[in-house]
Protein backbone atom coordinates (compact mmCIF):
# COMPACT_ATOMS: atom_id res chain seq x y z
CA UNK A 1 0.00 0.00 0.00
CA UNK A 2 1.38 3.41 -0.96
CA UNK A 3 2.10 6.31 1.36
CA UNK A 4 -1.17 8.33 1.48
CA UNK A 5 0.81 11.56 1.11
CA UNK A 6 2.12 10.62 -2.32
CA UNK A 7 0.60 12.30 -5.36
CA UNK A 8 -0.95 10.46 -8.29
CA UNK A 9 0.79 10.99 -11.59
CA UNK A 10 -1.02 13.15 -14.13
CA UNK A 11 -3.64 15.84 -13.84
CA UNK A 12 -6.80 14.73 -12.06
CA UNK A 13 -10.37 15.86 -11.41
CA UNK A 14 -12.88 14.75 -8.76
CA UNK A 15 -16.55 15.30 -9.71
CA UNK A 16 -19.57 15.38 -7.39
CA UNK A 17 -23.27 16.25 -7.76
CA UNK A 18 -23.88 19.10 -5.29
CA UNK A 19 -22.29 20.65 -2.23
CA UNK A 20 -25.47 21.63 -0.39
CA UNK A 21 -24.92 19.97 3.00
CA UNK A 22 -21.98 18.50 4.86
CA UNK A 23 -23.16 14.89 4.81
CA UNK A 24 -21.16 11.69 4.52
CA UNK A 25 -20.86 11.66 0.72
CA UNK A 26 -19.81 15.30 0.70
CA UNK A 27 -17.10 14.67 3.29
CA UNK A 28 -15.75 11.72 1.32
CA UNK A 29 -15.68 13.75 -1.89
CA UNK A 30 -13.78 16.60 -0.26
CA UNK A 31 -11.39 14.07 1.27
CA UNK A 32 -10.72 12.61 -2.17
CA UNK A 33 -10.09 16.03 -3.72
CA UNK A 34 -7.75 17.00 -0.89
CA UNK A 35 -6.02 13.66 -0.50
CA UNK A 36 -5.29 13.01 -4.18
CA UNK A 37 -2.70 15.74 -4.41
CA UNK A 38 -3.17 18.43 -7.08
CA UNK A 39 -6.67 17.22 -8.03
CA UNK A 40 -9.30 19.80 -8.97
CA UNK A 41 -12.95 19.52 -7.91
CA UNK A 42 -16.03 19.93 -10.13
CA UNK A 43 -19.60 20.16 -8.73
CA UNK A 44 -22.99 20.70 -10.28
CA UNK A 45 -23.59 23.53 -7.82
CA UNK A 46 -22.85 24.45 -4.22
CA UNK A 47 -24.12 26.50 -1.31
CA UNK A 48 -21.41 29.13 -0.94
CA UNK A 49 -22.52 29.92 2.59
CA UNK A 50 -21.47 26.43 3.67
CA UNK A 51 -18.72 25.95 1.05
CA UNK A 52 -17.15 29.38 0.40
CA UNK A 53 -14.09 30.13 -1.72
CA UNK A 54 -11.46 28.97 -1.29
CA UNK A 55 -12.28 25.42 -0.19
CA UNK A 56 -9.52 24.45 2.27
CA UNK A 57 -6.95 22.12 0.71
CA UNK A 58 -8.50 22.22 -2.79
CA UNK A 59 -6.64 24.10 -5.48
CA UNK A 60 -9.61 24.77 -7.78
CA UNK A 61 -13.38 24.21 -7.64
CA UNK A 62 -15.39 24.31 -10.87
CA UNK A 63 -19.11 25.05 -10.39
CA UNK A 64 -21.35 24.09 -13.33
CA UNK A 65 -24.11 26.42 -12.13
CA UNK A 66 -26.91 23.82 -11.99
CA UNK A 67 -28.55 25.28 -8.88
CA UNK A 68 -32.31 24.95 -8.43
CA UNK A 69 -34.65 24.99 -5.43
CA UNK A 70 -36.89 22.07 -6.42
CA UNK A 71 -35.09 18.71 -5.98
CA UNK A 72 -36.50 17.19 -9.21
CA UNK A 73 -35.53 20.22 -11.27
CA UNK A 74 -32.08 20.33 -9.62
CA UNK A 75 -31.53 16.68 -10.52
CA UNK A 76 -32.46 17.28 -14.17
CA UNK A 77 -30.31 20.41 -14.40
CA UNK A 78 -27.41 18.55 -12.80
CA UNK A 79 -27.64 15.66 -15.24
CA UNK A 80 -27.69 18.02 -18.21
CA UNK A 81 -24.81 20.10 -16.87
CA UNK A 82 -22.54 17.10 -16.33
CA UNK A 83 -23.50 15.76 -19.75
CA UNK A 84 -23.15 18.98 -21.76
CA UNK A 85 -20.80 21.34 -19.92
CA UNK A 86 -17.83 19.14 -19.13
CA UNK A 87 -15.78 19.30 -22.32
CA UNK A 88 -12.87 20.51 -20.20
CA UNK A 89 -12.44 16.91 -18.93
CA UNK A 90 -10.33 16.26 -22.02
CA UNK A 91 -7.57 18.28 -20.33
CA UNK A 92 -7.32 15.76 -17.46
CA UNK A 93 -5.41 12.47 -17.31
CA UNK A 94 -7.86 10.90 -14.87
CA UNK A 95 -11.30 11.57 -13.47
CA UNK A 96 -12.93 10.21 -10.32
CA UNK A 97 -16.73 10.47 -10.17
CA UNK A 98 -18.61 10.62 -6.86
CA UNK A 99 -22.40 10.92 -6.74
CA UNK A 100 -25.52 9.94 -8.69
CA UNK A 101 -25.40 12.48 -11.55
CA UNK A 102 -21.70 13.35 -11.94
CA UNK A 103 -20.88 9.96 -13.55
CA UNK A 104 -22.66 10.96 -16.78
CA UNK A 105 -19.71 13.31 -17.40
CA UNK A 106 -17.65 10.22 -18.26
CA UNK A 107 -18.74 10.67 -21.88
CA UNK A 108 -16.66 13.86 -21.97
CA UNK A 109 -13.53 11.95 -20.96
CA UNK A 110 -12.91 9.31 -23.65
CA UNK A 111 -9.13 9.21 -23.08
CA UNK A 112 -7.56 8.64 -19.67
CA UNK A 113 -8.63 6.73 -16.58
CA UNK A 114 -12.24 6.88 -15.28
CA UNK A 115 -13.11 5.68 -11.78
CA UNK A 116 -16.35 5.91 -9.84
CA UNK A 117 -16.55 5.94 -6.06
CA UNK A 118 -20.16 4.87 -5.59
CA UNK A 119 -21.89 5.90 -2.36
CA UNK A 120 -25.03 4.31 -3.81
CA UNK A 121 -26.88 3.99 -7.06
CA UNK A 122 -29.66 6.63 -7.52
CA UNK A 123 -32.16 4.65 -5.51
CA UNK A 124 -35.21 6.70 -6.49
CA UNK A 125 -34.68 5.34 -10.01
CA UNK A 126 -33.98 1.73 -9.06
CA UNK A 127 -34.81 -0.21 -5.88
CA UNK A 128 -36.75 2.57 -4.08
CA UNK A 129 -38.66 3.75 -7.13
CA UNK A 130 -42.08 2.83 -5.74
CA UNK A 131 -41.28 4.23 -2.31
CA UNK A 132 -40.40 7.65 -3.74
CA UNK A 133 -43.39 7.70 -6.04
CA UNK A 134 -45.80 6.93 -3.22
CA UNK A 135 -44.23 9.62 -1.02
CA UNK A 136 -45.21 12.35 -3.52
CA UNK A 137 -48.61 13.94 -4.14
CA UNK A 138 -50.36 12.47 -7.19
CA UNK A 139 -49.78 15.59 -9.28
CA UNK A 140 -45.98 15.38 -8.83
CA UNK A 141 -45.62 11.69 -9.74
CA UNK A 142 -45.57 12.14 -13.53
CA UNK A 143 -42.55 14.45 -13.18
CA UNK A 144 -40.71 11.86 -11.09
CA UNK A 145 -41.59 9.07 -13.54
CA UNK A 146 -40.16 11.19 -16.36
CA UNK A 147 -36.98 11.82 -14.39
CA UNK A 148 -36.62 8.10 -13.62
CA UNK A 149 -37.02 7.25 -17.30
CA UNK A 150 -34.20 9.68 -18.06
CA UNK A 151 -31.88 8.73 -15.18
CA UNK A 152 -31.93 4.92 -15.43
CA UNK A 153 -30.45 4.52 -18.94
CA UNK A 154 -28.16 7.55 -18.55
CA UNK A 155 -26.70 6.25 -15.30
CA UNK A 156 -26.38 2.68 -16.56
CA UNK A 157 -24.51 3.76 -19.72
CA UNK A 158 -22.20 6.00 -17.71
CA UNK A 159 -21.30 3.26 -15.22
CA UNK A 160 -20.58 0.85 -18.07
CA UNK A 161 -17.93 3.30 -19.29
CA UNK A 162 -15.99 3.25 -16.01
CA UNK A 163 -12.63 1.53 -15.89
CA UNK A 164 -13.11 0.78 -12.20
CA UNK A 165 -16.08 1.03 -9.84
CA UNK A 166 -15.47 1.31 -6.11
CA UNK A 167 -18.35 0.77 -3.68
CA UNK A 168 -18.41 2.19 -0.17
CA UNK A 169 -19.78 -1.05 1.34
CA UNK A 170 -20.73 -4.63 0.57
CA UNK A 171 -24.33 -3.42 0.71
CA UNK A 172 -23.79 -0.94 -2.13
CA UNK A 173 -21.69 -3.42 -4.09
CA UNK A 174 -24.68 -5.76 -4.02
CA UNK A 175 -26.94 -3.04 -5.42
CA UNK A 176 -24.51 -2.32 -8.25
CA UNK A 177 -24.35 -5.98 -9.20
CA UNK A 178 -28.13 -6.55 -8.93
CA UNK A 179 -29.34 -3.45 -10.74
CA UNK A 180 -26.50 -2.68 -13.15
CA UNK A 181 -24.94 -6.10 -13.68
CA UNK A 182 -21.48 -4.62 -13.07
CA UNK A 183 -18.65 -5.67 -10.76
CA UNK A 184 -17.40 -3.37 -8.02
CA UNK A 185 -14.72 -3.42 -5.37
CA UNK A 186 -15.38 -2.38 -1.78
CA UNK A 187 -13.25 0.40 -0.33
CA UNK A 188 -14.74 1.61 2.93
CA UNK A 189 -14.97 5.41 3.22
CA UNK A 190 -12.64 7.38 5.46
CA UNK A 191 -13.29 8.73 8.90
CA UNK A 192 -11.00 11.32 10.45
CA UNK A 193 -10.71 9.31 13.63
CA UNK A 194 -8.25 11.80 15.12
CA UNK A 195 -10.75 14.66 14.74
CA UNK A 196 -13.59 12.87 16.53
CA UNK A 197 -12.68 11.99 20.09
CA UNK A 198 -14.22 11.27 23.47
CA UNK A 199 -14.52 14.50 25.48
CA UNK A 200 -16.88 13.64 28.32
CA UNK A 201 -20.16 11.91 29.04
CA UNK A 202 -22.92 14.48 29.08
CA UNK A 203 -26.62 14.09 29.79
CA UNK A 204 -27.93 13.71 26.22
CA UNK A 205 -28.29 11.30 23.31
CA UNK A 206 -27.51 12.55 19.81
CA UNK A 207 -28.99 12.08 16.32
CA UNK A 208 -26.92 13.29 13.34
CA UNK A 209 -28.83 11.77 10.39
CA UNK A 210 -30.15 14.05 7.66
CA UNK A 211 -33.82 14.90 8.21
CA UNK A 212 -35.34 12.98 5.31
CA UNK A 213 -38.11 10.35 5.49
CA UNK A 214 -35.85 7.37 4.76
CA UNK A 215 -33.57 8.31 7.68
CA UNK A 216 -36.53 7.72 10.06
CA UNK A 217 -35.49 10.44 12.53
CA UNK A 218 -39.20 10.97 13.24
CA UNK A 219 -39.19 7.63 15.06
CA UNK A 220 -36.30 8.79 17.22
CA UNK A 221 -38.14 12.02 18.09
CA UNK A 222 -41.32 10.07 18.83
CA UNK A 223 -39.34 7.68 21.07
CA UNK A 224 -38.01 10.55 23.18
CA UNK A 225 -41.51 11.98 23.50
CA UNK A 226 -42.15 8.75 25.39
CA UNK A 227 -39.00 9.31 27.48
CA UNK A 228 -39.36 12.75 29.10
CA UNK A 229 -36.58 11.92 31.56
CA UNK A 230 -34.08 11.40 28.67
CA UNK A 231 -32.60 14.29 26.65
CA UNK A 232 -32.19 14.22 22.83
CA UNK A 233 -30.30 16.61 20.55
CA UNK A 234 -30.95 16.34 16.80
CA UNK A 235 -28.10 18.12 15.02
CA UNK A 236 -28.89 18.09 11.32
CA UNK A 237 -31.19 19.60 8.72
CA UNK A 238 -33.30 18.45 5.82
CA UNK A 239 -36.79 18.55 4.37
CA UNK A 240 -38.40 17.31 7.62
CA UNK A 241 -36.89 19.96 9.92
CA UNK A 242 -40.14 21.95 10.24
CA UNK A 243 -42.26 18.84 10.66
CA UNK A 244 -40.00 17.43 13.38
CA UNK A 245 -39.87 20.75 15.21
CA UNK A 246 -43.65 20.69 15.33
CA UNK A 247 -43.59 17.08 16.56
CA UNK A 248 -41.16 18.03 19.36
CA UNK A 249 -42.78 21.40 20.16
CA UNK A 250 -44.12 20.47 23.58
CA UNK A 251 -41.27 18.10 24.47
CA UNK A 252 -38.85 20.04 26.63
CA UNK A 253 -36.32 17.19 26.47
CA UNK A 254 -35.84 17.40 22.66
CA UNK A 255 -33.72 20.03 20.88
CA UNK A 256 -33.34 20.38 17.08
CA UNK A 257 -30.35 22.55 16.15
CA UNK A 258 -30.46 22.38 12.32
CA UNK A 259 -27.14 22.02 10.52
CA UNK A 260 -24.12 22.95 12.65
CA UNK A 261 -20.49 23.65 11.80
CA UNK A 262 -17.86 20.94 12.06
CA UNK A 263 -16.50 22.09 15.41
CA UNK A 264 -19.94 22.07 17.03
CA UNK A 265 -20.68 18.60 15.60
CA UNK A 266 -17.39 17.29 16.95
CA UNK A 267 -18.08 18.70 20.42
CA UNK A 268 -21.63 17.32 20.49
CA UNK A 269 -20.42 13.86 19.50
CA UNK A 270 -17.60 13.97 22.03
CA UNK A 271 -19.96 14.78 24.88
CA UNK A 272 -22.92 12.50 24.15
CA UNK A 273 -23.97 9.38 26.02
CA UNK A 274 -24.61 7.56 22.73
CA UNK A 275 -25.94 8.29 19.24
CA UNK A 276 -28.96 7.01 17.33
CA UNK A 277 -29.03 6.09 13.63
CA UNK A 278 -31.96 4.08 12.29
CA UNK A 279 -31.90 4.93 8.56
CA UNK A 280 -33.65 2.60 6.13
CA UNK A 281 -31.18 0.22 4.39
CA UNK A 282 -28.30 2.70 4.83
CA UNK A 283 -25.66 2.64 2.09
CA UNK A 284 -22.75 2.62 4.55
CA UNK A 285 -23.32 5.16 7.32
CA UNK A 286 -20.47 7.56 8.00
CA UNK A 287 -22.17 9.09 11.04
CA UNK A 288 -22.17 5.87 13.10
CA UNK A 289 -18.45 5.39 12.45
CA UNK A 290 -17.77 8.99 13.51
CA UNK A 291 -19.67 8.21 16.70
CA UNK A 292 -17.47 5.16 17.30
CA UNK A 293 -14.36 7.28 16.72
CA UNK A 294 -15.58 9.56 19.50
CA UNK A 295 -15.93 6.51 21.75
CA UNK A 296 -19.73 6.66 21.67
CA UNK A 297 -21.87 3.54 21.11
CA UNK A 298 -24.66 3.63 18.52
CA UNK A 299 -28.29 2.60 18.65
CA UNK A 300 -28.58 1.41 15.05
CA UNK A 301 -30.63 -0.95 12.92
CA UNK A 302 -29.70 -4.42 11.69
CA UNK A 303 -29.84 -3.74 7.96
CA UNK A 304 -27.80 -2.15 5.21
CA UNK A 305 -24.30 -0.88 5.79
CA UNK A 306 -24.68 -0.77 9.56
CA UNK A 307 -24.29 -4.55 9.60
CA UNK A 308 -20.72 -3.91 8.40
CA UNK A 309 -19.83 -1.25 10.97
CA UNK A 310 -21.61 -2.08 14.25
CA UNK A 311 -21.46 -5.07 16.58
CA UNK A 312 -24.51 -5.67 18.75
CA UNK A 313 -23.93 -5.17 22.50
CA UNK A 314 -20.24 -4.40 21.82
CA UNK A 315 -20.29 -1.06 20.01
CA UNK A 316 -23.98 -0.35 20.55
CA UNK A 317 -27.36 -1.96 19.91
CA UNK A 318 -28.76 -3.25 16.63
CA UNK A 319 -32.54 -2.99 16.42
CA UNK A 320 -34.58 -5.19 14.08
CA UNK A 321 -35.27 -3.83 10.58
CA UNK A 322 -38.05 -1.23 10.44
CA UNK A 323 -37.97 -0.47 14.18
CA UNK A 324 -40.90 1.29 15.82
CA UNK A 325 -40.61 4.29 18.10
CA UNK A 326 -41.28 1.88 20.99
CA UNK A 327 -38.29 -0.25 19.89
CA UNK A 328 -36.07 2.84 19.87
CA UNK A 329 -37.33 3.90 23.29
CA UNK A 330 -36.61 0.46 24.75
CA UNK A 331 -33.04 0.57 23.37
CA UNK A 332 -32.47 3.99 24.94
CA UNK A 333 -33.71 2.69 28.29
CA UNK A 334 -31.22 -0.20 28.02
CA UNK A 335 -28.23 1.87 26.87
CA UNK A 336 -27.82 3.86 30.06
CA UNK A 337 -24.74 6.03 30.71
CA UNK A 338 -23.44 3.22 32.93
CA UNK A 339 -23.66 0.71 30.04
CA UNK A 340 -22.41 3.14 27.40
CA UNK A 341 -19.21 4.20 29.14
CA UNK A 342 -17.48 0.76 29.18
CA UNK A 343 -18.06 0.45 25.39
CA UNK A 344 -15.70 3.35 24.71
CA UNK A 345 -12.57 1.26 24.09
CA UNK A 346 -14.34 -1.17 21.72
CA UNK A 347 -15.88 1.74 19.79
CA UNK A 348 -12.57 3.55 19.29
CA UNK A 349 -10.76 0.35 18.29
CA UNK A 350 -13.45 -0.55 15.75
CA UNK A 351 -13.40 2.94 14.20
CA UNK A 352 -9.67 2.69 13.49
CA UNK A 353 -10.47 0.24 10.65
CA UNK A 354 -11.80 3.21 8.67
CA UNK A 355 -8.84 5.57 9.09
CA UNK A 356 -8.53 8.17 6.31
CA UNK A 357 -4.89 7.33 5.59
CA UNK A 358 -5.79 3.72 4.76
CA UNK A 359 -8.63 4.88 2.51
CA UNK A 360 -6.45 7.35 0.59
CA UNK A 361 -3.64 4.84 0.18
CA UNK A 362 -6.05 2.25 -1.27
CA UNK A 363 -7.67 4.69 -3.67
CA UNK A 364 -4.29 6.03 -4.75
CA UNK A 365 -2.98 2.51 -5.46
CA UNK A 366 -6.08 1.60 -7.48
CA UNK A 367 -6.00 4.87 -9.38
CA UNK A 368 -2.32 4.45 -10.27
CA UNK A 369 -3.00 0.86 -11.36
CA UNK A 370 -5.92 1.94 -13.55
CA UNK A 371 -3.89 4.78 -15.07
CA UNK A 372 -1.11 2.35 -15.96
CA UNK A 373 -3.63 -0.03 -17.55
CA UNK A 374 -5.22 2.82 -19.51
CA UNK A 375 -1.85 3.94 -20.85
CA UNK A 376 -1.08 0.40 -21.92
CA UNK A 377 -4.44 0.20 -23.68
CA UNK A 378 -5.74 -2.75 -21.65
CA UNK A 379 -8.35 -0.98 -19.53
CA UNK A 380 -10.61 0.08 -22.40
CA UNK A 381 -10.53 -3.38 -23.93
CA UNK A 382 -11.26 -5.15 -20.67
CA UNK A 383 -14.02 -2.85 -19.38
CA UNK A 384 -14.67 -2.52 -15.62
CA UNK A 385 -11.85 -4.31 -13.86
CA UNK A 386 -13.16 -4.70 -10.32
CA UNK A 387 -14.04 -8.35 -10.86
CA UNK A 388 -10.37 -9.16 -11.28
CA UNK A 389 -9.37 -7.71 -7.92
CA UNK A 390 -9.95 -9.01 -4.39
CA UNK A 391 -12.13 -7.08 -1.95
CA UNK A 392 -10.01 -5.06 0.46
Amino acid sequence: MSDPRERVAGRGLVLYDYLYALGGAERVTLELARGLADADLCVGCRDRRLFPDPLPGIARCLDLGAAAQAPLWRALRGLRAFRRRTGFLRDYDWALYSGSYAPVAVHSHPHGANLCYCHTIPRFAFDLRQYYLESLPLWQRPALRALIAYVRPSYRRAMQRMDLILANSQNVRGRIERHLGLPAQVVYPPVDVERFRWLSQGDYYLSTARLEPYKRVDRIVEAFRQLPEKRLIVTSGGSQLGELKRLAKRAGNIELTGWTDEETLRDLLGGAIATLYVARDEDFGMSPVESLAAGKPVIGVAEGGLLETLTDRVTGILLPPDPSAADVAEAVRWLTPERAAPMRESCEKHASRFHRSRFLALVRDLLAETLAADRSGSARMAGPVASRRPVR
